[in-house]
């Protein structure tokens, strides 16, 4: 009767604990909140960071990680939920089992490096978020550079993006974010490429943007709204959260047009 309540109404994101609140599963969870989504949150790996560097990362045992999501789906049923700093092969492969054992669809926000430009992963993680996981996601997020880094090709244009997109897409779903180009989004959605319009604000602002965006699809997702539509109601709300985010870091003053 509780899971009956809640349905449609929550989600879960399994991500690294970011201390500072700007990113990571604190971001996500205020993004989840801003939608009213009730939030779930596994932690992966705790860092040491704020939003202009990283300075130590720990990884939490398997068996803790495997707890948390057997102990939220035991309760709360998500049917969507999104991912953030997986960090290494074992966790990659532990979240990848949980989405054929829970039927979930996943949102995967591939991170790989921070915004301040520091390395959130293990040795050879593009390969093992490839072979793992890419193929059991109903969406990837990737920004222009960790598209980059799953293609093994460079993007320079609009139009690499297009070609890349459609590359990672033959599995899943791929909307590659614009933000590091010219602020359009390119979704590739059942072998349609489709332009998501944004504009580039300046702004220091920009720590968790990445999160923030993976969370409000997630959200719109659950909502019931088009795959399209999710990914466009992000951007803008991305750009609301740019625009009006706390002391050049985002604490999310959430202002919705």
């Amino acid at each position: 009767m509780y899971k009956e309540k809640m349905k449609n109404n929550c989600s879960m994101s399994i991500a690294g604990l970011d201390p500072s609140g700007g990113a990571g599963i604190i971001a996500d969870c205020k993004t989840f909140h801003a939608h009213n989504i009730y939030a779930n949150g596994v932690v992966t790996c705790i860092t040491a960071q704020n939003p202009f560097g990283v300075t130590n990362i720990q990884e939490l045992d398997l068996k803790v990680i495997e707890d948390e999501i057997d102990q939220i789906l035991d309760v709360y049923p998500i049917e969507y939920f999104k991912t953030g700093m997986l960090y290494s092969k074992n966790i990659v492969k532990l979240v990848s089992k949980k989405i054929i054992e829970y039927n979930l669809k996943a949102i995967v926000d591939p991170v790989m490096i921070s915004e301040s430009g520091s390395d959130l992963t293990s040795n050879d993680f593009p390969k093992h978020l490839k072979k793992y996981m890419l193929k059991k996601s109903y969406l990837i997020t990737p920004n222009i550079h960790e598209a980059e880094k799953l293609s093994n090709k460079q993007i320079n244009n609009e139009e690499d993006m297009k070609e890349v997109a459609e590359l990672l897409s033959y599995d899943n779903n791929v909307v590659i974010t614009g933000g590091h180009l010219n602020g359009n989004d390119i979704l590739s959605e059942n072998d349609e490429i489709r332009i998501i319009k944004g504009n580039l604000i300046e702004s220091n602002n920009t720590h968790g943007t990445g999160c923030t965006h993976s969370s409000a699809i997630t959200s719109n997702l659950i909502k019931g709204e088009t795959l399209y539509d999710s990914c466009k109601k992000s951007n803008e709300f991305l750009q609301n959260a740019i625009r009006y985010g706390y002391n050049y870091t985002p604490n999310q003053f959430y202002k919705i047009k």
